[in-house]
């Protein structure tokens, strides 16, 4: 039985078969998927602090497309493999570019240079974690002690796609219903959520008035199918904990916090303040804003409660980093192991399905990014010679690391698990003490610690994609270096591209904000980017001195306390009071419609074949959801970023309407996936583990 286990593995598709892989239509279908899906989770990440897994929706679109021209299976393993990275590289930007503009360091965040900047920025990131993953490829995908359950999973669609649809018509059914409801939103058919505020009484103890004109802000769901469809995926409980962290913020600590401090609150000020970010604004209209006590709490929550929920966040990041001190312990060791016995090669005949970039080219790749990285550090965030080399070494060290640790832990539990903001966070952290032990300061420093950051962050991100990607093409027979080429062709043009996705969003909301009375782009009320957000408050407090100390502990005691409650995800509960109510409350209630098809897989008393397929059919429906409402929500801001006015159907929609909108997603994400459970005897289908 041993040596069975112990036989040469055989891939789908033999070294010795003569097919067609790294074709024109396979790059086309791959980057066209990289610069959609890229662009889908980097509006999703910036709204709601979470992405998706790109690797299973690639897989199901490349395989519809490539069916319909009479593609090869290792066609569809190449588009799959550049239609996914775009996520990855996307996952970088929105975790650490926008940390440019909320640290006042990008303003405007559109220019020419900085359009430079973050390309290069990002290209640098996604060719550092391919050229390491070549490095580590073979003994990483050949170890039997790690599972890859992703990479199974996408590598049976294909195999099973040789035989079916591959439940395409789902995925695109969806993502024309999420684009329509994002279109009716917009042009107000319905009222995107509901809100309403009921006003506390004054409190009075022997006379003396204790608090002011305090209450409760009550908010509905957004209708946001994107939103439900991430809660759908993540489940009730991780939802739960998500949407527990908007009830304590928004029906706890905001209303504490106002009831006490409203009759401080210096109303002249605030008025003065919204009238520099809004110059058409009187003092009277200014005023007339400041006294809505809705408005007082959304500032309270803003400038109070989100720092607070940003100390949870880095307690939550930590104690991630701590739970997995084992995981990266071995990922760190065996890289180090992996990097000799890779370097060594090997004289013997390599066959095809082995063939990696050749080492020379990866030393070269390596060495040339850490020349752009230096030269970024040096010429243009102006630092002097020795932090400009410092940053270089640190970065090369870090992103090897946290590139190998990335792809170990993808190895053991799919990229959609990857905790790349907490190794992004540690590689600030450590950036940000060696540059201020150099002796930088100023807006130069912060500027060079989240570049660094977002370079080792893209790497991290992009590693583990690619590996998971290598292990599917391992299985189904595709060759390697073929693969690592088109996913460098796609982290370029998702570099490329990716900093006008982050333009069109940040002014968009901008523009969106002036017109109806909020301050938009990053870090606002519709554009929460929570990673980039904290990532720009740590190296201003490191770096600069600027950080708010007294709130940043107070939520890290608070993160302890979750800890310390054995709360599954005290990150995930600190992200839940940083986003609107309005955004976890969707959330939740996606995981909410999870559990009821759960329930009612029970209550069916399916078997695991008919579950297989429930959980399938839904989770390609959100995903769906997910890309169509994103894509619209792109082409919306690109309208507001052009300052066109659109056509408003109802100048005050009704939110009855939207009560219909929410139970018509809700009866799709239960009523198609249990209607296409099959019957007992069907075989089970291959299933991915978002």
């Amino acid at each position: 039985m041993e040596n069975t286990e112990q036989k040469k593995f055989v891939p789908f598709v033999s070294p010795e078969t003569d097919m067609a892989e790294f074709t024109l239509r396979a790059l086309l279908i791959g980057l066209i998927m990289a610069v959609v899906l890229g662009a889908a989770n980097a509006y999703l990440g910036l709204k709601a602090g979470m992405t998706i897994a790109a690797t299973y929706p690639a897989a199901v679109i490349g395989m519809a497309i490539l069916r319909t021209m009479k593609g090869s299976i290792l066609e569809e393993n190449i588009a799959r493999t550049v239609g996914s990275i775009g996520e990855s590289v996307a996952a970088g930007a929105i975790f650490t570019l926008p940390g440019f503009f909320v640290a006042g360091i990008w303003r405007p965040f559109f220019t020419t240079g900085h359009y430079i900047t973050s390309t290069i920025i990002l290209i640098c990131g996604g060719i550092l974690g391919i050229m390491f993953v070549a490095l580590l490829r073979r003994v990483m995908v050949e170890d039997r002690e790690l599972p890859f359950p992703e990479s199974v999973a996408a590598a049976e669609i294909h195999k099973a796609g040789r035989n079916s649809g591959g439940g395409s018509k789902f995925l695109f059914g969806a993502m024309i219903g999420g684009a329509l409801i994002k279109i009716l939103g917009d042009l107000k058919f319905f009222a995107a959520s509901w809100e309403k505020f009921i006003v506390f009484s004054k409190q009075t103890i022997t006379g003396t008035t204790i608090g002011g004109k305090g209450g409760l802000l009550l908010s509905s769901p957004g209708i946001s199918p994107a939103y439900m469809g991430v809660g759908y995926i993540i489940g009730p409980k991780l939802a739960s904990l998500n949407f527990s962290g908007g009830l304590i913020a928004w029906g706890l600590l905001a209303p504490i916090i106002l009831y006490f401090l409203g009759p401080t609150l210096d109303f002249n000020a605030w008025a003065t303040y919204l009238m520099s970010k809004d110059t058409s604004l009187t003092m009277d209209a200014a005023l007339g804003k400041v006294n809505d006590p809705s408005f007082q709490m959304n500032q309270i929550w803003r400038f109070i409660v989100r720092p607070i929920a940003i100390g949870g966040m880095l307690m939550g990041a930590g104690f991630t980093l701590f739970k997995m001190r084992k995981s990266l312990t071995a990922g760190i060791a065996r890289s180090i192991g992996d990097v000799k016995k890779a370097a060594a090669g090997t004289s013997e005949a390599t066959p095809r399905n082995e063939k990696d970039m050749s080492f020379t080219w990866i030393m070269i790749g390596i060495i040339g990014v850490a020349i752009a990285t230096f030269c970024i550090t040096f010429f243009i965030f102006n630092t002097s010679f020795i932090v400009a080399f410092a940053a270089a070494t640190v970065l090369i060290v870090l992103a090897f690391f946290f590139g190998a640790v990335s792809g170990y832990l993808v190895g053991i539990m799919g990229s959609s698990n990857n905790p790349i903001s907490g190794l992004t966070l540690t590689a600030l952290v450590v950036t940000a003490l060696i540059l201020v032990a150099l002796g930088v300061t100023g807006q130069e420093g912060v500027a060079s610690v989240l570049g660094v950051a977002a370079i080792v962050c893209v790497a991290a991100a992009v590693a583990g994609e690619m590996l998971q990607d290598l292990k599917a093409g391992h299985i189904l027979g595709g060759t390697p270096w073929k693969m690592q080429i088109g996913d460098i062709i796609g982290v370029v043009l998702s570099g490329c591209v990716m900093f006008g996705v982050l333009i069109i969003l940040n002014e968009g909301d901008i523009a969106k904000g002036i017109k109806e009375g909020y301050e938009g782009g990053f870090g606002s009320k519709n554009l929460s980017a929570p990673q980039a957000s904290l990532m720009a408050m740590l190296s201003q407090g490191i770096v600069g001195g600027q950080m708010a100390w007294p709130l940043i502990i107070v939520g890290m005691l608070m993160g302890l306390a979750f800890i310390c409650m054995q709360v599954k995800s005290p990150m995930l509960v600190s992200v839940g009071m940083y986003l609107p109510l309005e955004t976890t409350f969707a959330i939740f209630l996606g995981g909410i419609i999870k559990g009821i098809v759960e329930l009612l897989n029970e209550r069916k008393k399916h078997n695991e074949a008919q579950k297989a397929r429930v959980e399938n059919t839904g989770v390609l429906l959100a995903a769906g959801f997910i890309a169509g409402e994103a894509i619209m929500g792109l082409v919306f801001a690109f309208f507001y970023f052009l300052r066109i006015d659109l056509p408003v159907i109802f100048q005050n929609p009704s939110f009855l309407v939207s009560l219909l909108v929410l139970i018509i997603i809700g009866f799709v994400l239960v009523g198609i996936p249990i209607k296409n459970a099959g019957k007992p005897d069907e075989p089970a289908p291959p299933t991915a583990n978002f």
